[in-house]
């Protein structure tokens, strides 16, 4: 039978947010448990006291989390605007259009251009004044969706950020907690591109000029 102790700690497992202020001690225990009340008797299917979620959180020993000190070198980042996503149902096909593509947009040299898939999608990101390019080579593929007025913002990694531990789950908390929804993400083993909307990009860029200056 499940208790209000694996209750709670499940919900808190599943909230990275709450399992990370609570590894540093920032969180009022009954402020927490009123929180967490309507949840945990939802789960529950009884009335819960907020004590007993109270003594639930004092049981719970969450991970520590190690900040990363090399968020200070983070190289340049690099904003573009105008950029199209398109989705494709992958084919037999598929690899000869993005073949086809590759071989038009080859002398564009100032064009935004990358190309990743899966087992089941295959995603382009391009400059628009491609468009009209990319749906003639695709044109005999399956469009799952395109979304326009995109922008990107690459960030130069630090050289021993394979090694960092935490480093991409504090920038997406960061961006989670200003509200910033993120479109898509690349990355390489030295480069870190976040697409977004439009309308989120001065504040992305702000906020990440705000870390490599804490």
């Amino acid at each position: 039978m499940k208790t209000i102790t694996d209750c709670v700690h499940n919900i808190l497992r599943h909230q990275p947010f709450l399992e990370d202020a609570l590894s540093r001690d920032i969180i009022n225990f009954s402020s927490l448990a009123t929180d967490l009340l309507p949840q945990v008797e939802k789960i529950m299917r009884k009335p819960v006291k907020s004590g007993s979620i109270v003594m639930a959180l004092r049981r719970y020993n969450p991970k520590r989390i190690k900040y990363i000190d090399n968020l200070r070198n983070l190289g340049d980042i690099v904003v573009r605007s105008g950029i199209t996503e398109y989705t494709f149902l992958n084919s037999n096909t598929i690899l000869t259009s993005q073949t086809n593509l590759l071989h038009s947009v080859k002398n564009e040299a100032k064009a935004y251009f990358t190309y990743s898939s899966n087992f089941q999608e295959s995603n382009i990101l391009v400059t628009s004044s491609l468009k009209d390019i990319v749906e003639k080579h695709f044109k005999g593929e399956t469009c799952i969706s395109v979304a326009d007025n995109l922008s990107s913002m690459s960030i130069a990694l630090p050289e021993d950020n394979s090694k960092s531990i935490g480093l991409y789950f504090y920038i997406f908390k960061l961006l989670a907690y200003e509200g910033i929804p993120v479109f898509e993400v690349i990355s390489t083993s030295n480069y870190f591109t976040l697409f977004l909307e439009k309308e989120h990009v001065n504040k992305a860029f702000l906020l990440m000029n705000e870390i490599k200056e804490d």
